[in-house]
């Protein structure tokens, strides 16, 4: 009998080899006949989808280039045009909630930072539900505008649906490492890339997005980078040059070849102040004794007032930041409390003149550059307050997996992401880098904005790991 039942087994994985094999021709043979981009993109997302569904990691990993890489945008009938990397995250995200349905498993991990961030997605939705209800019927708005509404919560979504993605799909520190290190190889070599060729690889030979030039590419480079080579003794000497020309490529593009743009190295900055304070314990207060001593005697703000640019800086783009916040500010009183309701300012902002110096605006279309002062107006002070909650646990969560790994590839990664965090809440007070507003940023700089997201939930898988150990 068992050599009956070998004997079928052998024959059915031969049939289905054969099987296999003569789609393979059938398919080549009908597509051959029929050559065409759309075919051919069609089999291709056939294919992806099918790996995707054997190994869904390998979606995570396709991020990065996706994000990077990748050009093409797709119109939406309205002012937002999407991307790539847009549309793959909610396709990673239905395959999820399929397999979860599929094994009757629905359910996110256990973790500290869920709570909040399901209640600032659901406030982004009251808002916009109280904020239609509530509509000025004096402020005009196209028939598409809930569209626009829409996409910037699912901005939210998205970026949330990101850190889910990754804290709920990967379990392994083996597939976290190889996210980390693809990340690393596809955006520190274009960074390299960039900065040895001038800038080629966007202007010239159109081989990156426009992620490169996003405050967010750099910040999050430059955090994983940095992480990896303070707290993992095992790197290889191969990788350590590597991420030293990762990092001489993020200080050169912050420094010198941007200097003008405060927001990359203003992060870059702090980044590095939250890798420094956690692996240099001893020189924490007193380096905090020396900043503070320059900064009482008036040398260290000067220092960074004159490096940003100093007066004439000020005039050209400091000076009217002040005045677009403080419209913003204004229309978003009639409710604080839920706010206008996503991206609703806009329309609301530009029912009167606005006037800056010698500048004067009639139907200014306005933009905060505050991601904070955007998501008040956006979700209002119960949904702001709920993402400085998540903010907090996010820190929280880092800061303790940190000490717990103490050194190697886990103590390195949760570094990284407290320093990238860091960094990304420093950012946010120059513009909305990381939950962009469809008008400003938008899509097109939310591809430089969600890997951050996606690999801030890598936080949840070692938050997992820690928990099984402790249950072991």
């Amino acid at each position: 009998m068992r050599l009956i039942a070998h004997t079928w087994s052998q024959i059915s994985l031969t049939t289905y080899k054969i099987g296999i094999c003569g789609a393979v021709l059938l398919l080549a043979a009908f597509f051959g006949l029929r050559v065409s981009l759309n075919w051919l993109i069609l089999m291709a997302g056939g294919i992806g989808a099918f790996a995707l569904v054997q190994w869904p990691e390998l979606g995570l990993l396709a991020v990065a280039p996706a994000a990077f890489v990748v050009h093409q945008e797709f119109g939406t009938g309205s002012a937002v045009a999407l991307n790539p990397v847009t549309l793959l995250v909610p396709v990673l995200l239905g395959l999820w909630i399929l397999d979860m349905l599929r094994r009757k498993d629905v359910r996110l991990l256990p973790s500290r930072t869920n709570r909040p961030l399901i209640f600032f997605l659901l406030a982004g939705l009251l808002s916009l539900l109280i904020g239609n209800a509530l509509w000025d019927p004096a402020v005009p708005r196209s028939r598409s505008f809930i569209i626009v509404q829409l996409a910037q919560w699912s901005i939210f979504a998205f970026s949330a649906g990101a850190f889910w993605l990754t804290g709920n799909r990967i379990r392994s520190e083996q597939w976290l490492r190889r996210l980390t290190f693809s990340y690393l190889l596809v955006a520190g070599g274009i960074a390299v890339a960039f900065v040895l060729t001038g800038g080629q690889v966007m202007s010239g030979w159109r081989l990156a997005t426009l992620a490169l030039i996003r405050a967010p590419f750099w910040l999050l480079l430059a955090a994983v980078a940095g992480g990896q080579l303070a707290f993992n003794r095992n790197l290889s000497v191969l990788w350590r040059l590597f991420l030293l020309a990762c990092l001489a490529a993020v200080v050169s593009y912050a420094f010198f070849y941007m200097q003008e743009a405060a927001s990359n190295w203003v992060s870059l900055v702090a980044a590095a102040g939250a890798l420094a304070w956690l692996r240099l314990p001893r020189l924490r207060w007193p380096v905090v004794v020396v900043v503070l001593l320059l900064a009482s005697s008036g040398f260290l703000t000067s220092f960074v007032y004159n490096f940003a640019g100093g007066d004439d800086e000020w005039e050209e783009s400091g000076g009217s930041r002040l005045a677009l916040i403080g419209r913003v500010v204004e229309v978003t009183m009639r409710n604080p409390i839920t706010g206008l309701g996503p991206a609703a300012y806009r329309p609301y902002a530009a029912m009167k003149p606005l006037q800056y110096g010698k500048a004067f605006w009639l139907t200014p279309q306005i933009n905060s550059h505050n991601n904070y002062v955007d998501l008040f107006s956006h979700v209002g002070v119960v949904g702001l307050l709920f993402f400085f909650w998540f903010a907090t646990e996010v820190t929280f969560v880092g800061l303790r997996l940190q000490t717990h790994f103490g050194e190697g590839f886990a103590a390195g990664y949760a570094a990284a992401m407290v320093a990238a965090w860091a960094g990304s809440l420093i950012l946010m007070l120059f513009a909305d880098w990381m939950l962009p507003f469809v008008y400003n940023i938008g899509f097109s700089g939310f591809q430089a904005s969600l890997p951050v997201w996606l690999l801030l939930g890598g936080l949840v898988t070692l938050e997992q790991l820690v928990a099984n150990e402790a249950t072991e």
